[in-house]
């Protein structure tokens, strides 16, 4: 798509890309860990009842990320976006006020629903308005994850010293309230391309969604994108625990971790302008193999360096992976597929971050500890930078054109 009167501003877009992806993922979805504290000694849950909470909303995400994919292409990425800012802002603010434990498993996996209507549509949305920028723009909204988290940092320990057992509803509160601002924005300023729109004798795009689904281009992103839920979840996971169970202090462990998240905050947009330049293809590969390599650091040696430089690598490319593989997913189909192509690609990662918390738990305890659960990432990620050898060759010509045909 060329430049056109009618494309809006790329940095207002930008910033609606990145809000999003800051509330439905860094809010809806990564926020539970460091709330789950104050809310299980307010509510009395026992672990397993965390842990069903957090399944249950990447559940919620799993099974309806696909429905997101068609809504967006039937009805348009933007109405399809704020619907599920505004379930997400629904959810929020059940969460401040419920206390049953029923309520609480339908709420969150109304979060898990309401991501799955946000996320991939928004990816979706810049990819099409802005080709030729395609992974700077797709970077820039992955850096709205880390600053989340950072706000979700300093904001939650702060509503529990100033509300006491009531910080956490209140920390909810806040992030219903930033949801709908943010669905607000999104209607008054985001756009949905004229090509998005089908005409009364067009067939709508999902009329054709088998054939992105079984198309070996489309498949092979979204192996490397499962590969990749597996492998960087167990990382968030349990490579903490790994350094501390290797006689390093936890706030140094954590002081690592923050230390990844400012890095990856510039990194995503860093890798997406290289890729633009330098080829998808090549960029992504890089970044996967540092990721790789940053894996497979701690397997050699467990010295405080090693695990400094670990997180190191980690900050400078895992936001980048990020960026590349979900560009890489918007590449291979024409525009009017493009919310179809990415939510089934998503499907793998979100799989995949369901299995490899379970494997490498298993590992952990029974299996070996925690260099063998890591040497195990380390084999699945050789395997992904395997496979993006074979999307640096995919051709430049669209698997799936605008028709059946093409």
């Amino acid at each position: 798509m060329s430049p056109n009167p009618e494309r809006p501003h790329l940095l207002i877009m930008v910033i609606c890309g990145l809000l999003t992806s800051l509330v439905v993922i860094a809010f809806a979805r990564m926020a539970y860990g460091l709330i789950l504290p104050p809310m299980q000694a307010d509510l009395g849950l026992s672990y397993q009842q965390a842990g069903i909470l957090g399944t249950i909303t990447a559940l919620g995400y799993l099974a309806f990320v696909l429905a997101g994919g068609i809504a967006a292409a039937r009805f348009g990425a933007r109405l399809t976006i704020v619907f599920g800012l505004v379930t997400v802002a629904v959810g929020f603010a059940g969460l401040t006020l419920a206390s049953h434990y029923g309520w609480l498993l339908a709420l969150m996996a109304l979060l898990g629903f309401g991501t799955a209507f946000s996320f991939a549509p928004m990816v979706s949305l810049l990819a099409t308005w802005f080709p030729e920028k395609r992974g700077l723009v797709i970077g820039l909204m992955t850096s709205g994850v880390g600053l989340g988290m950072l706000l979700v940092g300093a904001l939650v320990p702060l509503m529990t010293d100033w509300f006491g057992n009531n910080g956490w509803r209140v920390s909810w509160g806040i992030f219903g309230v930033v949801a709908l601002v943010v669905a607000v924005l999104v209607t008054v300023f985001a756009k949905d391309p004229p090509r998005l729109a089908t005409s009364d004798t067009e067939p709508p795009p999902s009329a054709d969604k088998w054939l992105i689904y079984r198309n070996g281009r489309v498949i092979t992103v979204a192996t490397v994108y499962g590969i990749i839920g597996v492998t960087y979840i167990v990382q968030a996971i349990f490579m903490v625990s790994f350094m501390v169970s290797e006689g390093h202090s936890e706030a140094t462990a954590g002081a690592f971790m923050a230390m990844m998240g400012l890095l990856s905050i510039a990194a995503g947009p860093l890798w997406g302008w290289l890729s633009d330049y330098w080829g998808r293809g090549n960029a992504l590969t890089s970044s996967l193999a540092l990721v790789t390599l940053a894996m497979g650091l701690p397997l050699v040696d467990q010295s405080l360096v090693t695990f400094f430089l670990h997180f190191l690598v980690m900050g400078l490319s895992v936001n980048g992976m990020f960026a590349l593989i979900q560009a890489s997913a918007t590449d291979q189909v024409a525009p009017r597929y493009i919310p179809i192509a990415f939510s089934f690609v998503t499907v793998f990662f979100a799989t995949g971050q369901l299995i490899g918390p379970a494997v490498s738990g298993w590992l952990i305890e029974e299996g070996g500890g925690f260099r063998v659960a890591f040497g195990f990432t380390f084999l699945v990620l050789l395997l992904g930078v395997f496979l993006t050898l074979r999307i640096r060759r995919f051709p430049r010509q669209w698997a799936v054109g605008e028709s059946p045909g093409d």
